[in-house]
């Protein structure tokens, strides 16, 4: 079921990981013309920005140095945000949707166990990930490299790291919902909701005492609070993101375990 499920995303994937590797590549390469007018993105020029859209992304106060533009332009939104929107179709497509085109009841109807059909689909949607992140993380370190960006190949790496472990976090409650009730619209909305409640409260709601505790429970604080390309690895927070995705799929399992899909 693995290998079924890797074929059927490799197109998909092959798409996915051209276009979000060229969008990189062209805007970590338009730093090279912009550190020589210095004036672009000095702090006079990022203090005409509104003080939210600043907070959005990410403060901005140092988006003039190789590392503060990566993370500003790259890490922040941009590329979250892209690889959550292709890990919430990957994800649907496991379960909720097959389910929805009445397909999935002839898999079950096959000597396969339920919790090993699951497990399964996730894990193929988990190395597609994995691919998707190999692949778009080699370009970001080659990109630059060559235009001599002044970031560590390690903290790069601790970044991309973080950015997929967040993306299993969605991914796994997308399949979790999915599995629960049978409804891809669910699911995604629920990723929805959970992304954008997060990042607005680790953001700008960061001073706002009624929503800013629901950093705690938001993937966004435990992959960007530390800021893995300014201080490398943080391995604690990165396994919480891993306890999360841990506990989001055992739910996945047992809510499709005892559920009636129709058979």
């Amino acid at each position: 079921m693995i290998t079924r499920t890797l074929r059927e995303y490799r197109r998909g994937l092959l798409g996915w990981s051209t276009g979000i590797s060229l969008f990189m590549a062209m805007y970590i390469g338009i730093f090279a013309s912009l550190r020589d007018d210095p004036a672009t993105l000095s702090a006079q020029a990022m203090a005409k920005y509104p003080g939210p859209l600043k907070d959005l992304m990410g403060g901005m106060q140092d988006i003039g140095t190789g590392t503060g533009y990566l993370q500003t332009v790259v890490y922040q939104l941009i590329v979250p945000l892209v690889f959550l929107v292709y890990a919430v179709g990957l994800a649907n497509r496991a379960l909720a949707q097959p389910e929805e085109a009445r397909t999935l009841e002839l898999v079950i109807t096959l000597p396969i166990d339920r919790r090993r059909l699951l497990l399964e689909r996730w894990a193929g949607t988990a190395l597609t990930l994995v691919a998707l992140a190999v692949a778009t993380g080699a370009v970001v370190l080659l990109v630059a490299q060559s235009i001599d960006l002044g970031v560590p190949a390690g903290r790069i790496l601790a970044a991309h790291t973080g950015v997929l472990l967040m993306t299993l976090c969605w991914a796994t409650l997308a399949l979790s919902v999915g599995a629960a009730t049978g409804r891809a619209i669910y699911g995604t909305a629920a990723v929805g909701v959970w992304a954008l409640a997060g990042y607005t409260a680790t953001t700008v709601g960061r001073g706002i005492e009624a929503i800013s505790w629901l950093k705690w429970v938001s993937p966004f604080h435990y992959y960007g609070e530390a800021r893995p390309l300014y201080t490398g690895l943080p391995v604690g927070d990165y396994l919480v993101l891993v306890a999360v995705v841990a506990v989001l799929l055992l739910t996945a399992v047992l809510a499709f375990d005892r559920r009636d899909v129709g058979v």
